[in-house]
């Protein structure tokens, strides 16, 4: 059997073509990030505290990657919806995703459709803040210790506008009925726009809103603050008296917010990524813009941020048992 040797000519051909492939693979390589738009999925509908974070944050981004970041709101199922596409998502940094208390809340509620850890590689904690008690001026209470006696007067006769089942508006809510031993309806909507134009509308009687998401009305009078939610007293409220001072000894509930990409993405784009957001969060003007929206810069790295979100998978898991909430509360 005789073996039939390439040609010079059929050689140098080979050779120039695996030395093409070599160039192109390099050209591929180089690629740089991004490039094209990045999508940043918000689990929520427009208007409540995730998305007003969201878009303060993909407008910076859109500017220092060169690329539009386009906010994409994927509410419903206490934030599920949002969470699985991005899950599903192509490892390649174009889709992120914004996450708050309610992706750690989660778990302790139900089985999901993704492994709320292993799904997904933590980039940066962006802010965090205090919920409020809010409620329509029509409601006779001054205090939040005024709310839990008309409450206990009128059992089942007043309603909380909730922003979907098992977000931290719920938690902090049915965690406020378990401890003030009332019987305040929970009436669910999608997200917290939808909630607290229900409030304004003077179709509920209360909210434990995040401060963001019902500053405006608070500070225009179309809305009566109560209580905020902190051990101690709200830098943007401080006029407000805690609840647990002024009420509920031991109440406390506040809500993070986060940015996540698909498990797998490339280490370099997710340093890439909390670079440019640390150096956002970082600036006079930054702190002053989230203030004035109600929350404020709360920065933690990769590493801090993925430790950070297991603990408080425990301590809500905690808090769920101890108040036996449930997704029909």
């Amino acid at each position: 059997m005789s073996t039939v040797k390439p040609s010079l000519q059929t050689l140098r051909i080979m050779l120039g073509f695996l030395s093409s492939l070599g160039v192109c693979t390099g050209v591929l390589a180089a690629e740089p990030y991004p490039s094209g738009p990045v999508r940043l999925i918000v689990p929520t509908q427009p208007g409540g505290s995730v998305d007003i974070v969201a878009r303060l944050v993909a407008a910076d981004l859109s500017k220092r990657l060169g690329k539009q970041v386009v906010v994409d709101n994927r509410g419903g199922a206490g934030g599920v919806i949002g969470a699985e596409m991005a899950s599903r998502a192509a490892a390649d940094g174009h889709t992120l995703l914004v996450v708050s208390t309610t992706q750690s809340i989660q778990p302790a509620l139900q089985k999901l459709p993704y492994d709320p850890v292993k799904s997904f590689s933590p980039i940066a904690r962006l802010a965090s803040g205090l919920l409020a008690l809010v409620v329509h001026p029509s409601v006779p209470a001054g205090s939040a210790k005024d709310f839990i006696s008309l409450a206990r007067r009128k059992p089942g006769a007043l309603t909380f506008a909730g922003t979907g089942n098992g977000s931290i508006v719920h938690m902090a809510t049915a965690l406020f009925n378990n401890m003030a031993g009332t019987d305040i309806l929970i009436v669910q909507f999608k997200s917290a726009g939808p909630a607290v134009t229900d409030l304004l509308g003077g179709h509920s009687h209360a909210m434990m809103g995040t401060i963001s998401s019902v500053l405006p009305h608070i500070r225009s009078g179309k809305l009566k603050a109560l209580g905020t939610s902190g051990a101690r007293r709200s830098d943007i409220l401080p006029e407000v008296a805690t609840i647990a001072e002024s009420a509920l000894r031991g109440y406390e509930a506040s809500i993070w917010y986060g940015m996540v990409a698909p498990a797998d993405t490339p280490s370099p784009i997710i340093d890439r990524l909390n670079r440019e957001i640390r150096a956002f969060l970082a600036q006079d003007e930054t702190r002053k813009m989230f203030l004035n929206s109600g929350v404020e810069a709360d920065y933690l790295g990769p590493a801090e941020f993925g430790a950070f979100f297991g603990r408080e998978m425990q301590q809500w898991a905690r808090v769920v048992k101890k108040a036996d909430i449930t997704l029909k509360d």
